[in-house]
């Protein structure tokens, strides 16, 4: 069986001011997402997800849609929406932040029956993690609790043009998964890469600290388990008006209590992205290097 991808494009890019997963960065006018799914095709991905809001899921369509991508892959969407709550739950009054890139996975749940990995639309990830985490993929149809993730090199994820937020990972002597941290505000300073925590302080973090860069691969268990968890998220959370249900903190959890391993798989790909606007002169530069090199 061939996994899926599950994009998640539910975010607007409020910081990149405007529908980033749609920008044509590219050198005939691509979008970052093109070179994810055509990336994923090469490596034997057989469907692809996209978690869209329908605010702007006409557009969305429009653009990509089967003939898109010349019909070499199936195509579905799915919506999140913020009064998508499992039963018993309502939005606070006043909330307007999305519940979350977990969240979002938990839209894909009716659709997605085989093992399958999530990305972020306006993420450039590189052939050679699709291929590695393909090929983690489909050995697992089948198997329960048996999750992976590529790790990329925190000082190869930076942003020149603000702060960004990661999920430093800690991994042990297995090569799995012990636990990640989600940090948020990192940059880098005349002394080297660092976060700050709420209370405004600056703590160092490693150059070559491993990384996500929410490049997954579950199995469909990962659904049950994570709309339980959900639930007493948000009997713990659920009245906040900014509480986030992260991938993370599902993992972690999953981890912890024992029910899940996640196998950190390392590529040689490298990442690049349009976390702010002024990201996108680089973006277009790498592109066009790559066309120039003959990858696309």
């Amino acid at each position: 069986m061939k996994p899926t991808l599950l994009v998640l494009a539910a975010g607007m890019g409020s910081r990149y001011g405007g529908l980033k997963q749609m920008d044509g960065v590219g050198p005939h006018g691509e979008a970052i997402l093109d070179y994810s799914v055509t990336d994923a095709i090469r490596a034997g991905f057989g469907k692809v997800v996209f978690v869209i809001r329908h605010s702007f899921a006409d557009d969305f369509k429009k653009v990509f849609n089967s003939e898109h991508f010349h019909n070499q892959i199936e195509v579905e969407y799915v919506y999140q929406e913020l009064d998508a709550l499992p039963a018993g739950f309502s939005v606070p009054e006043g909330r307007e932040k999305p519940w979350g890139t977990n969240h979002a996975i938990l839209m894909a749940k009716d659709v997605i029956h085989e093992p399958f990995a999530i990305i972020n639309a306006d993420d450039f990830y590189g052939g050679d993690a699709f291929r590695v985490i393909a090929d983690y993929l489909k050995q697992l149809d089948g198997t329960r609790g048996d999750y992976c993730m590529v790790g990329y090199r925190l000082e190869n994820t930076l942003s020149e043009n603000g702060s960004v937020s990661r999920g430093v990972c800690n991994i042990d002597a297995n090569g799995l998964l012990a636990g990640m941290t989600e940090r948020t505000s990192i940059i880098r300073t005349a002394d080297g890469i660092a976060y700050k925590d709420a209370d405004g302080t600056m703590h160092p973090l490693a150059a070559d600290a491993t990384v996500s860069m929410n490049l997954f691969g579950f199995t469909p268990d990962y659904f049950v388990e994570s709309e339980k968890l959900f639930i007493t998220f948000l009997k713990e959370h659920g009245t906040e008006m900014k509480s986030e249900y992260y991938i993370p903190y599902a993992v972690n959890t999953f981890i912890a209590n024992g029910y899940a391993k996640m196998h950190v798989l390392k590529t040689t790909a490298q990442w690049f992205g349009v976390t702010y606007k002024e990201d996108r002169p680089s973006v277009v530069a790498r592109l066009q290097g790559l066309h120039d090199q003959g990858v696309y």
